[in-house]
């Protein structure tokens, strides 16, 4: 059976890819043409059932699983922004980039150095025998600078608990161990192999 992932986020698919393996994953623009899904829910749960059925339903094939992600940062001095927002924080069709430089300027703005902040992640699974979804969180705290070149997004200013580095600065490996989408595969794995 298949695994369909409906993202085109070439850092998340690596993430997702390196994590299920053990399955034929696959980009959902490797099966079909890509096309606008508007992600309009009001959580991050919310916005990875709305990826995952509009590819499901889009493939039309019962013999797939979708599997879809929905993530960002949650920064404590800015009220828990930019959360669903976080990539579009500098705008629609903002860029990693631009988002980030975006979430170092408010920090600045603000006078702000650092701030506690958490990474979320909702992973949903569609397929035939229905819809599920799991959530991993990492916690820490963001920083007005950006430090290292690993990782994506906002990794090069945030800085998980119990570390001085960036996750930017962090091997991947130690990444993959802590991270919120990591948290999240872990659980859907499980489910994953009551699918198949």
């Amino acid at each position: 059976m298949d695994i369909i992932l409906a993202s085109s986020n070439k850092g998340k698919l690596k993430e997702l890819k390196a994590w299920i393996k053990d399955y034929n994953v696959k980009a959902f623009d490797e099966v079909t043409k890509p096309f606008e899904i508007e992600e309009n829910g009001q959580s991050f749960k919310e916005n990875a059932l709305i990826k995952a059925r509009a590819v499901y339903e889009k493939l039309n094939d019962k013999n797939i699983i979708v599997l879809s992600d929905d993530s960002g940062l949650s920064v404590k001095a800015f009220g828990g922004k930019p959360g669903i927002y976080s990539a579009r924080f500098a705008g629609e069709n903002a860029t990693s980039k631009e988002n980030l430089q975006k979430l170092i300027e408010t920090l600045k703005h603000q006078n702000i150095k650092t701030s506690p902040a958490y990474y979320t992640a909702a992973i949903a699974v569609v397929c035939k025998k229905g819809e599920f979804c799991v959530h991993g969180w990492m916690y820490g705290n963001v920083i007005d600078e950006a430090r290292g070149n690993n990782g994506f997004g906002y990794d090069p200013v945030f800085i998980p608990l119990g570390f001085d580095k960036t996750l930017g600065e962090l091997d991947s490996s130690i990444k993959k161990e802590l991270s919120h989408r990591s948290k999240a595969l872990k659980l859907a794995q499980i489910i994953l192999k009551t699918l198949v």
